[in-house]
């Protein structure tokens, strides 16, 4: 299984962004995917989630900004970030916790950097 994230770079603040999530080797399905972000120098966020039934949690500091979606089909998650700020900049990386062996998977995380 693995999951490739791509869709970071550059935005101004008040600017969007897409981020999307590939995975492969295994399906999406009842698979929940999650977000997480890590900025330089802090721990690493929790962002949101999308489980089975395209149910969505997300972070606090995402609420109202940030939207998951999937693409079942092309086994793909979505995160479209809207009304960005510097404090969103971070290498964003998802997850997916398989829910038939119990196993976690990474994707390699992508930059998105905000500026001022």
């Amino acid at each position: 299984v693995q999951l490739q994230a791509s869709g970071g770079g550059l935005v101004q603040a008040g600017g969007s962004l897409s981020l999307s999530c590939l995975v492969s080797g295994t399906a999406l399905n009842g698979n929940p995917v999650t977000w997480y972000r890590q900025a330089a120098g802090h721990q690493r966020e929790w962002v949101g989630i999308i489980r089975r039934y395209d149910s969505t949690s997300y972070a606090d500091s995402a609420a109202g900004r940030f939207t998951l979606s999937r693409d079942v089909a092309k086994n793909t998650v979505y995160l479209q970030m809207n009304n960005l700020k510097p404090e969103d900049t971070a290498v964003y990386s998802c997850h997916l916790d398989d829910q038939t062996t119990g196993v976690d998977y990474w994707g390699q995380g992508t930059l998105v950097t905000v500026s001022s």
